[in-house]
């Protein structure tokens, strides 16, 4: 039997051609340890001052461990993909601290020690992933415990940070209000 006198083959390759043609839209995906994450040789001061001269709010900092499934899920799902990338690149110096790690890091007051020391005894990192946003005066904005469920709520909390609602309210309430506009139609309460 040829491909003509198939109808089941000849549907194959019409919803094929459709996909390609006008399928709907795939995020480009980028490595996050060559496009999220700065490549730092711990030295939290200088990475500041980095920040500081490239007009950024401050550092992002994700004490990561190597075996965590949380860290993995995040970097294969969230910090892969092209618009966060370019989101957080353009506000934060996002940086990774290994929680098991023995390289030397000078933290943001000047402390000396390993990478490993540093998450446990100044920023006692227990459960990884741990995110930091550090002003660029070396104060910690706002710490956020554990992964985001999706790319969304990881945009929102980049602009819970950013744009400084996290002075005036949790992130949970900002979310909340986040979904609830996402999900309200334009011009009705």
């Amino acid at each position: 039997m040829t491909l003509e006198n198939n109808p089941r083959s000849a549907l194959a390759g019409l919803i094929l051609l459709l996909f390609t043609v006008a399928g709907p839209a795939v995020a480009e995906t980028r490595d996050a340890l060559t496009h999220f994450f700065y490549q730092s040789f711990g030295d939290l001061p200088d990475e500041l001052a980095t920040a500081r001269s490239d007009g950024l709010k401050g550092l992002f900092v994700m004490f990561d461990d190597p075996d965590c499934p949380w860290c993995q899920k995040m970097k294969a799902t969230v910090l892969n993909q092209s618009e966060v990338q370019d989101y957080y690149r353009a506000r934060f110096r996002p940086i990774t601290v290994d929680t098991r790690g023995d390289d030397l890091i000078v933290g943001l007051k000047g402390e000396e020690m390993s990478s490993k020391d540093y998450a446990a005894k100044v920023h006692r990192v227990r459960a990884t992933p741990v995110i930091l946003f550090v002003d660029l005066d070396g104060n910690v904005m706002h710490r956020f415990t554990g992964a985001t469920k999706d790319v969304q709520e990881f945009l929102w909390l980049g602009e819970f940070v950013a744009d400084g609602h996290y002075r005036n309210e949790r992130f949970q309430a900002f979310k909340k209000q986040k979904r609830l506009a996402a999900t309200t139609p334009s011009g009705k309460s």
